[in-house]
């Protein structure tokens, strides 16, 4: 079914389009267009996957294709407020974003789809989300082979997910593999597909998430790089010397912060 919903308006950061949003408008439309079962995406959008889309021109095309790609790091909230003056009071991330679509669920009867992580972490998952909102209906759950898909199987977790009923399904598969899965199969899942990434695990309980001062202060990857410093090391690194090559110039520059890559 075609959207019908009319999304938060879009502005470039370094050539990624990014939502100005908030948590109470996204739950708001997403619960309305899970009921509708219309075919939607979003992505949760950090630093480091932000920076991945500008120097990669195809997942950058993917994912400027996403109905709503929200400011998940405070630094791309920040981009925001500084050079389009959006006034946003608090980044939306996908962590909080699913406990809030969640309990909405719950009050609403809108059933939801667990797809990603392992099959112990869905299963510590499934029992907090119950716990924390009785009235949850998980319409289905499943752990990928970590490994690329046969178009086969594609086939048959669309049809499983499409025979739940679920009109929101959290990916959970890290970036940029759950965007490009979502972006995939938009149009043959009649759901909202929403790019969590690491919700699972913090919702779970299996890591710990940084606390809210660390979280406001826009240092929550500094948090998760001393947590797991072998996985995430080049990631953040990386990725945090890429943002700030490609911000510092536009700050004292004055140069626009609409271009692609430099």
């Amino acid at each position: 079914m075609p959207t019908e919903t009319q999304w938060p308006r879009k502005y470039p950061v370094f050539g990624v389009q990014v939502s100005a949003t908030t948590y109470a408008e996204v739950v708001d439309l997403l619960i309305r267009s899970a009921r509708r079962h219309e075919h939607v995406i979003v992505d949760f959008t950090p630093v480091s996957v932000l920076v991945e889309a500008v120097d990669d021109a195809t997942f950058r095309s993917r994912l400027n294709a996403f109905d709503m790609a929200c400011p998940d790091g405070q630094p791309v909230r920040w981009c925001l407020n500084r050079f389009y003056q959006t006034g946003l009071e608090d980044r939306v991330c996908g962590t909080t974003t699913m406990l809030k679509l969640c309990a909405a669920a719950a009050r609403e009867g809108v059933s939801i789809y667990l797809y990603g992580s392992t099959p112990a972490t869905i299963r510590l998952l499934e029992s907090r989300l119950l716990n924390r909102f009785p009235g949850l209906q998980i319409a289905g759950s499943e752990s990928p082979p970590f490994r690329p898909l046969r178009s086969d199987e594609q086939r048959q977790v669309i049809e499983r997910i499409n025979h739940s009923g679920a009109g929101l399904v959290f990916l959970g598969i890290g970036s940029p593999k759950q965007e490009n899965f979502a972006w995939e199969h938009k149009g043959e899942i009649a759901a909202v597909q929403l790019c969590v990434g690491a919700a699972y695990d913090f919702i779970a309980g299996t890591k710990k998430r940084a606390p809210q001062w660390i979280q406001d202060a826009g240092l929550e990857w500094l948090h998760r790089l001393c947590t797991e410093p072998v996985r995430l090391g080049r990631r953040y690194v990386r990725g945090n010397m890429r943002f700030l090559s490609l911000l510092v110039p536009r700050l004292f520059a004055g140069l626009k912060l609409d271009s692609a890559v430099e």
